[in-house]
């Protein structure tokens, strides 16, 4: 971004990291902002376009739940290796009963109260089971699934901060501009006030000056209202407290490097954006599902052990056991599991047909965005040409204006004019370049990189 000096920049981007890492140094990990607003700071947080970003990716509520999506699917993988593990099993009876004994034909007998002491161990091990193993290697495909769909949130939620922190930029420009624009409309209308004392101006000259200066103010204050309300976005998105109150300190770029070629940006995009891995991933998850479905047509082998201990009291007892291997062979269920192939191979398919959706998507955004950068540097050439042209027009004008007493009063308030939306497109045109790159960055997977 363009500063007015590059010592001053790298300290203001070095104040704003150190402070936004302050703040979330002692953030709470679910997100919320009760502990948070004990450790903040009571003067203004001074924010980068850099430490808002590290901010928004330790602190974002959205950003927080992929983090507790990814603690879930971790558990889902830990369940089904377990299935895979030895299960192992204690119980431990005692209990003291009586029988009724009888014949056919005699009345039936009750024995004497008895104890029973009875302590197993039983173990069960599955041996070979292809859909278990298929299933646990699904369950890790879907994890990575999950970790780079929490990727792809915080790029969105980069890109988020990025465009609301250009438009908190944008309204500080705003307001330095309608400021310029009242301080030279202020000494015009006092040249125009002492040529109405010396006859040659009227009222209605004075009049239309002073209209002027009114729009402008209400101008003004509406790009205050535009930069409270660019600060309250980037305070949403940060989980910050509504009443914390801040500076942005960056200023945005007014030229912006070439991109090598729209290829080099399409390739860079498929490598680093992580909805490409995603889907990738999703693909070969489904694939295993499928085979784990079909794996359940083979036989599976599970192998069963029980030690035990009975007898009459704990110290007096015999140990008996058994051992067993079990041949399972699936031979008819009603089709289900047929309809769970069919099921499971229509998914297969139809994430590999989303998968050249994507790519689709994704080049169509990097060619999209390589548009609106070109575009973008185009208009701020034009405006920094109309926007010279329009001060020569008005230096002109304000000279002429000054020592000729035929000039009409017409050119001047028309040169003000001039200015002002020369000034306005100018400073349109330098958001519309910076929020290109933002979007570019973002299809390209390099928000990381932005400054």
């Amino acid at each position: 971004m363009v500063k007015s000096s590059a010592p001053l920049g790298l300290c203001l981007l070095a104040v704003g990291v150190l402070a936004a890492d302050a703040i979330w140094a002692d953030a709470p990990t679910g997100g919320s902002s009760s502990g948070l607003s004990q450790t903040l700071p009571q003067q203004p947080l001074q924010l980068t376009l850099k430490g808002a970003l590290a901010a928004a990716v330790d602190n974002n509520p959205d950003v927080l739940l992929y983090k507790e999506r990814i603690q879930e699917a971790k558990g889902q993988v830990r369940t089904q290796l377990g299935a895979m593990l030895p299960n192992v099993s204690a119980n431990v009876r005692q209990t003291r009963q009586t029988q009724f004994l009888g014949t056919i034909g005699l009345s039936p007998v009750r024995t004497d109260p008895f104890s029973i002491f009875d302590a197993r161990v039983s173990a069960t091990q599955n041996l070979f089971s292809l859909s278990l193993i298929q299933r646990w290697r699904a369950s890790r495909e879907s994890l990575q699934v999950t970790e780079q769909e929490a990727e792809a949130r915080k790029l969105d939620t980069m890109a988020s901060v990025a465009l609301a922190y250009m438009e908190g930029v944008k309204a500080t420009a705003m307001i330095k501009m309608h400021e310029a624009n009242q301080q030279v409309m202020h000494e015009l209308l006092e040249i125009v006030r002492q040529r109405q004392r010396g006859g040659l101006a009227t009222g209605l000259d004075i009049a239309r000056l002073e209209a002027q200066l009114a729009v402008e103010r209400q101008q003004g204050s509406s790009s205050r209202y535009d930069l409270e309300h660019a600060k309250l976005s980037l305070i949403n998105l940060l989980a910050l407290p509504t009443e914390m109150p801040l500076v942005l300190t960056d200023e945005w770029l007014t030229d912006v490097r070439d991109v090598s070629t729209p290829q080099g940006a399409v390739e860079e995009a498929l490598s680093q954006r992580p909805e490409v891995q995603a889907q990738h991933t999703r693909v070969k998850a489904s694939e295993l599902t499928y085979s784990s479905i079909t794996g359940e047509r083979l036989p599976s082998l599970v192998a069963q052990g029980e030690y035990g201990l009975i007898g009459n009291r704990w110290n007096n007892t015999l140990d008996t056991y058994n051992m067993a291997l079990i041949l399972q062979i699936p031979i008819f269920d009603g089709a289900q599991r047929e309809g769970r192939i069919a099921q499971a191979r229509s998914q297969w398919q139809q994430e590999s047909l989303r998968m050249r959706s994507v790519l689709n998507h994704i080049k169509m955004e990097v060619h999209d965005a390589l548009a609106s950068l070109a575009a973008a540097k185009e208009q701020v050439g034009i405006a920094q040409a109309g926007l010279q042209m329009a001060t020569k027009e008005l230096d002109l004008a304000r000279e002429r204006y000054a020592v000729l007493s035929s000039t009409s009063h017409f050119e001047l308030t028309n040169g003000l004019s001039s200015v002002a939306r020369a000034r306005e497109n100018h400073v349109t045109a330098l958001f519309q370049l910076n929020a290109a790159r933002v979007n570019l960055a973002r299809a390209t997977g390099s928000l990381h990189a932005l400054r």
